[in-house]
This record gives C-alpha cells, sequence and structure tokens, in this order.
C-alpha cells in the first residue's frame, strides 16, 4: 500500500509525493536548501533530508508554482502555504485501554466544529452532552479548506485538520477526554470530491481523475487507480489509527464511481482496527444495502427523514415529490429500513435495494441534519416549520425506534435558529459561489421571482456563519427548556428498556393508521416487544389494542383514549411489553 504524508526516521524526514504528470519535483523545506527529489516508477517523487516535526515544507513544480503536501496534517496558514511535520507519536493518551462502544447503543450528535467554538468547544460541552444522554459525537468534516470558517464539504486537504478548528493534539485531547466519558468520537469524511479552491492535484496528478465522468465538483475521482484508492484509504486509518476515532461517517459515497472500493477500504479497516468497536457509517442515496453487509455498519436512511418531513411540513418540491403519500413509506421503513427498495423515483429511475433482511442497526434515522437543514436557502429548522406538537410525537419516534437516532446540534432544545450554507472564499470565487448558490432555488416556486433569491444568504458573508451558531442561552427559556427535558426523558428512557434489547431485535410490523399516522412494533432481543404509535395529523385516528405497558406517551388523555381505541392528534405512544416465560 502506498504511503501518503511525510515519516519520521531517526532525526530524518522522508518526504513523498505522487506527481505522475511532473518531469521534476522539488523539495523546499523553510531555512535550506532545496532538494532535488528522487523519481520512482510508479509515478512518486521521494526525498530524505535532516529535519522533524515543526519542519515547514512544500514542493516547487518545474514551472516555478509551490504546492502544499496532499496528505499535509497541518497547514501553517491556510491551504495555499507552507505544510507542517508533525510527530504523531508526540501526544500521550491517558485512555490507552479504550476500545468503544458497542454500535447498538450509539446515541449520535453530529456538530459543526467551528459553530462549537472549535475542538476546544467540543471538548468544554462534552459532559452536557454525556448527562443528555450522547454516545457518539459525530464532527462535520475537519479537512483544511480555504478561509477561516467553511460549512464542511470544501475541504481539499484530507489528512491536516484546519488550524480555524485547532491543532492535531488538541483534537486528540478532545477524543481522549471523550473516551474517559465513555462517549464515542465519530468523524465525517468526504472521499467523493475536493472543494474549488487549494485543491492542486490537477497540475501534477491529473491521473487523480477521470475526465470522462463529471460531478456536481467536476471531473470524477479516478478510483480505478491503485495509487488514489491508497491514498484515500490512508486516510481512513490516519484518523481511525493515529487520532483514535470511533467511526466514520463517509459522506455522499453514490458520487464514487467504482463502488467495490468501499467494501475494499472495509476490509482493510477491519483488519487493521481489530479488537475495537469501529464504525463505518455510509451516506448513499441509491439504498444499497449490499454493501451493510460487507464491512459497514449502517447507512443514513433518509427516507426516514423524508417521510417525516413531508408528515410534519407538507413540502412535497424536489426529493419530497416522492414522499407525498408517506405514511405507507414510513411504515415500510419501520419494518424493513429503506422505503425505495428498487422501485422508481421521481426522476423515473430505479432506486435502493431490498433491505428487511438487515438489523434496526444498519439504519441511522434523524429529522433533522447538516444536510437537510443546509441544503434549505434560509437553513429553516423543523422548529420553524412544523407543528409543536407533532415535532414533539415524531422526537418520540426518533428516540424510542430500535433504529441508531441522531440528532443535529441544538435541535434537543429546539433551537430557531439556522444553519446555512457558509463559506469564506477569495472574492472572485465568493462572487460565482452566491451566484451558483442562488441558482439552485430557480425551479422552487418560492423563488421564481429573481427578487426573491437575491434574499437567500450570501454564503460568504461573514454574518452567515455567525447566524448558524447555535445559542445555548435558549436552552434555559421555559419553551426550550421543555424541548430539551424531553430529550433528556425520552434518552434516558432509551437506555435503560430500549437499547439493551436492541441485539437482534426484529420486525413485527408496521401499520398505516391514518394520512399521516402508523403503528410499528418490534420482537426485541429478550423476547420483549416494543410497539409505537404516532400520529402527526390534527385529528384523531382509530387504533387497535396495543399489548404491554405505556413507557411513554404524549398528551394527559392518551392512555384512556388509547383504551377508547382512537389515537389522538399529535400524539405519540410507546408500549413495552415483556416477553413471555
Amino acid at each position: 500500500m502506498h504511503h501518503y504524508g511525510p515519516e519520521l526516521r531517526d532525526g530524518k524526514v522522508r518526504f513523498n509525493i505522487w506527481a505522475p504528470d511532473a518531469p521534476s519535483v522539488t523539495l523546499e523545506v523553510e531555512g535550506a536548501e532545496p532538494v532535488p527529489m528522487q523519481p520512482r516508477l510508479d509515478g512518486f517523487y521521494q526525498a530524505e533530508v535532516a529535519s522533524g516535526p515543526g519542519a515547514r515544507y512544500r514542493f516547487r513544480l518545474p514551472d516555478g508554482l509551490t504546492v502544499p503536501d496532499p496528505a499535509s496534517r497541518l497547514q501553517a496558514e491556510d491551504v495555499h502555504g507552507w505544510s507542517v511535520v508533525t510527530d504523531p507519536g508526540a501526544y500521550t493518551w491517558e485512555n490507552r485501554s479504550w476500545r468503544g462502544r458497542p454500535w447498538h447503543e450509539a446515541v449520535v450528535y453530529e456538530l459543526h466544529a467551528g459553530a462549537f467554538g472549535g475542538f476546544r468547544g467540543i471538548e468544554a460541552d462534552l459532559p452536557r452532552l454525556k448527562a443528555l444522554g450522547i454516545t457518539a459525537v459525530e464532527i462535520m468534516p475537519v479537512a483544511d479548506f480555504p478561509g477561516q470558517h467553511n460549512w464542511g464539504y470544501d475541504g481539499v486537504l484530507p489528512y491536516a485538520p484546519d488550524r480555524a478548528y485547532g491543532t492535531p493534539d488538541e483534537l486528540r485531547h478532545l477524543i481522549d477526554t471523550a473516551h474517559g466519558m465513555g462517549v464515542m468520537v465519530m468523524l465525517d469524511v468526504v472521499y467523493n470530491h475536493f472543494g474549488p479552491d487549494g485543491n492542486y492535484l490537477h497540475a501534477y496528478a491529473k491521473r487523480f481523475f477521470d475526465e470522462s465522468k463529471h460531478t456536481p465538483w467536476g471531473a470524477a475521482i479516478d478510483f480505478r487507480r491503485r495509487e488514489v484508492r491508497d491514498f484515500f484509504i490512508g486516510n481512513a486509518l490516519y484518523w481511525l489509527n493515529e487520532f483514535r476515532f470511533d467511526g466514520l461517517r463517509f459522506d455522499a459515497v453514490h458520487a464514487i464511481s467504482e463502488p467495490d472500493f468501499l467494501d475494499e477500504m472495509a476490509a482493510v479497516i477491519r483488519a487493521q482496527t481489530q479488537g475495537r468497536h469501529v464504525h463505518l457509517v455510509l451516506e448513499h442515496e441509491g439504498n444499497k444495502s449490499s454493501h451493510l453487509t460487507a464491512g459497514f455498519d449502517a447507512q443514513w436512511d433518509d427516507d426516514v427523514h423524508h417521510c417525516l418531513h413531508v408528515m410534519l411540513t407538507g413540502e412535497s418540491e424536489g426529493y419530497y415529490a416522492d414522499f407525498q403519500d408517506a405514511a405507507p413509506l414510513l411504515a415500510r421503513c419501520m419494518a424493513e429500513g429503506f422505503a425505495f427498495q428498487g422501485e422508481s423515483t421521481y426522476r423515473g429511475k430505479p432506486r435502493g435495494e431490498p433491505s428487511g433482511h438487515l438489523p434496526t442497526t444498519a439504519f441511522v434515522i434523524c429529522l433533522q441534519n447538516h444536510d437537510q437543514i443546509g441544503n434549505r436557502a434560509f437553513g429553516d429548522r423543523l422548529t420553524q416549520l412544523a407543528n409543536p406538537e407533532a415535532l414533539q410525537a415524531a422526537t418520540v419516534l426518533l428516540l424510542m425506534a430500535p433504529f441508531i437516532p441522531m440528532l443535529f446540534m441544538g435541535e434537543e432544545w429546539g433551537t430557531k435558529r439556522p444553519f446555512l450554507y457558509f463559506t469564506d472564499h477569495n472574492p472572485e470565487l465568493a462572487k460565482l459561489v452566491r451566484e451558483g448558490r442562488r441558482r439552485e432555488f430557480e425551479h422552487f416556486a418560492a423563488f421564481s421571482d429573481p427578487a426573491r433569491r437575491e434574499t437567500i444568504p450570501d454564503p460568504n458573508a461573514p454574518e452567515t456563519f455567525t447566524a448558524s451558531i447555535p445559542t445555548p442561552a435558549e436552552a434555559g427559556q421555559p419553551e426550550h427548556a421543555k424541548i430539551l427535558a424531553l430529550h433528556r426523558d425520552l434518552l434516558a428512557l432509551r437506555h435503560r428498556y430500549i437499547v439493551p434489547r436492541i441485539p437482534g431485535a426484529r420486525s413485527e410490523g408496521a401499520s398505516v393508521l391514518g394520512t399521516k399516522a402508523i403503528v410499528a412494533c418490534w420482537r426485541m432481543g429478550d423476547g420483549s416487544l416494543l410497539s409505537i404509535a404516532i400520529n402527526l395529523a390534527g385529528d384523531p385516528v382509530p387504533i387497535g389494542p396495543i399489548g404491554g405497558e405505556m413507557l411513554y406517551g404524549t398528551g394527559e388523555r392518551l392512555a384512556l383514549i388509547l383504551r377508547e381505541g382512537a389515537l389522538p392528534e399529535r400524539s405519540a405512544a410507546v408500549y413495552l411489553s415483556e416477553a413471555s416465560r
């Protein structure tokens, strides 16, 4: 397997770069004479010089262009400048015996490092998250990006944590601290594209890309090549082994043209992290369940999100058009995982593979996440779009069903602050991004008027970023304190009654009760029966008897009305019957 990035060797550093399209490469270490690098047959250039941690270096091409290391572990300033040698062994780990937690115990909390004040800010908030019932913090991408803030998906140096968030050792300390508290830390990584500014690979490694295949971000990354595969597999191992992350979330892997790369990567990761609970989660628009039996633990189940979003908001544009008849699709999700398992979408293309054979833990479900908020023109949250009682009922389903639940930062107290798409590009690119962002919404009825599109926030404006920072002080206000208490109570019940029973859980079916109402049942691993009924509509719906004891319900008269055969408007009920002896 090809190695990328500097290697420390007894007072020396071996530098290497894959530059198959460069006739020569010169290594420049700040304060030292330039060193011509030695070519190898596989397109790599290599040089070993007396140096050590803290040294600044870069590569010079024959035309005079200087470029950072594409596998830089740290940048001195920003993506265009000097790379810095780091020592991965310098940090002293306090929790060396940590081996992680089983996946079925995961309650995931997705957050943006910049919005939390960097790695130190996240670390300071860990006690609050643990007390809430969070067992896994998932950090949005930290790969170095241009400027001081970015929503996470314009990174260009996948190995380098952005300096705006802190140093590599501050990230290690955050993870170490979390492990000492029994909290897992996962990282969102982007292997399907690079951002638009600061990626120099085209200058010396055109073969990194396949010009015959195009994506929304330009030419596709060419995963047919061994060197490309090794670059990203090495990156995954780097985060998991050098930083001790407990898992990775792989962004938009449907944009990776060679799907066998995913299974190869999972196999290598499993072989090199044996003895640990390492969790690998996909985002895959295609609902390819086959990956979930080939080394991956789970997939973000967008179908569940879309069903609940349509039921809560009534929206039906874009991909929500597939979910207008949401109740039967949600029932299918509860019973089988995916709503689409090969059926055609509104685009006329089949989507998905059968998923009913998979465990409930193969599906990460949510009501909100960075995509579903940040890709909205104004980054608005469900607190601004949905009826509060209906949203509370949907939260009961999210946190009590035997899938893997995920919350997005601030959701636990019902923040109304947006999460917008924000960047910090140079003026020329900022203009293009602003205009492109507004064009994205031309086909939506609400933005058919050009003047209306002009009101969409400018991604590059500093206030677009600051507006996206949740305000924890909100949680003390009565309206928000009630929502926070709901999440805390539900998670306490989940950890006590649901989590221990999840291994071996299987569906006992799900039924439609009304246009916005379903009931779903699962035979849990210990033989008990979990039943959840939700009604997000404004009118009661008939419901048959539910066995067992009510574990949780919304609405003061819920138990009485259920006995009379009706599920009240905007309500939810959770029942658990013990295993028969």
